[in-house]
């Protein structure tokens, strides 16, 4: 194979990455986050937990010996706690290098959203949800809300948790 073969194939599947999404159900919404950022998905295992962590942050995961902070998208969303059953599921993430746990409700599928279906998310006040949205997609009969998972917390949130977990490898 040429270069430019090989280059031109790496640019189309950098593209079909960058439109293809993994749609999550939170509180009967659908959300979905770029399959890029997506390390894989777990079942719903024992979380420890830690003191002095966040409400949201329900503790840590060990993953094939890789200590996870794990935050709830449920609580970090001012929702209701509801417990956990065969369904939730833990979406890990890459943020930064490190690695994160985004527990959901349940998985949906993913699905390709052309970036030309994705309008800007509407201004909804002090909706604490609108702070995580990039857009808003229709697929099919389906409204996704887009995720940035690296808004979802501050900078600083991101450095604690990552570095309080990292004080239990």
């Amino acid at each position: 194979m040429e270069e430019s073969e090989r280059i031109g194939q790496e640019t189309v599947l950098s593209a079909e990455l960058e439109s293809t999404y993994l749609t999550f159900v939170t509180d009967d919404q659908l959300f979905g986050i770029p399959i890029a950022e997506v390390v894989q998905i777990i079942g719903m295992q024992k979380i420890t937990e830690i003191p002095e962590f966040p409400v949201y942050a329900r503790g840590i995961i060990n993953l094939r010996g890789e200590i996870i902070p794990i935050i709830d998208v449920r609580t970090r969303l001012c929702k209701p706690f509801m417990d956990y059953n065969d369904r939730t599921c833990i979406v890990v993430t890459d943020i930064q290098g490190k690695y994160f746990g985004f527990v959901v409700d349940q998985v949906d599928e993913v699905t390709e959203i052309p970036e030309t279906s994705i309008t800007p998310p509407p201004h909804m006040g002090n909706d604490v949800a609108a702070r995580y949205l990039t857009g808003v997609a229709r697929i099919k009969d389906k409204l996704v809300l887009i995720m940035d998972v690296r808004k979802f917390l501050g900078e600083q949130e991101f450095a604690n948790l990552a570095a309080n977990a990292q004080e239990y490898e």
